[in-house]
């Protein structure tokens, strides 16, 4: 059953509700969260470089879990990250990066 960023946002919410994750942006703490989305990137990174790519703490399981967390940061200030996503696509249609002044290798 496909499920839309909504509906995944509007499920973690509950979900947060009932574990007491905090469901306003007075409930939380809004740098810890964002530690907390880093720290989550941080074990995909780790689980990658380690090979582990499926199953329990693996490189899939993590960034669902950094996922989560935005969602769940993104219910509580009420945003619309599909939209804000879109967007972002849109912007990067036009943008140009100058590939010579940044320390990134690029395909």
């Amino acid at each position: 059953m496909h499920k839309s960023i909504k509906d995944l946002t509007g499920h973690i919410m509950t979900q947060a509700k009932s574990k007491g994750f905090g469901t306003t942006p007075k409930d939380i703490n809004v740098a810890e969260k964002i530690a907390l989305i880093h720290s989550e990137i941080s074990e995909a990174f780790e689980a990658y470089r380690h090979k582990n790519i499926d199953g329990k703490d693996g490189f899939k399981e993590e960034l669902g879990d950094a996922v989560q967390r935005i969602f769940h940061l993104c219910g509580i200030f009420k945003i619309d990250i599909e939209k804000e996503v879109l967007k972002k696509i849109e912007d990067n249609k036009k943008r140009q990066w100058k590939w010579d002044d940044i320390n990134e290798t690029h395909a």
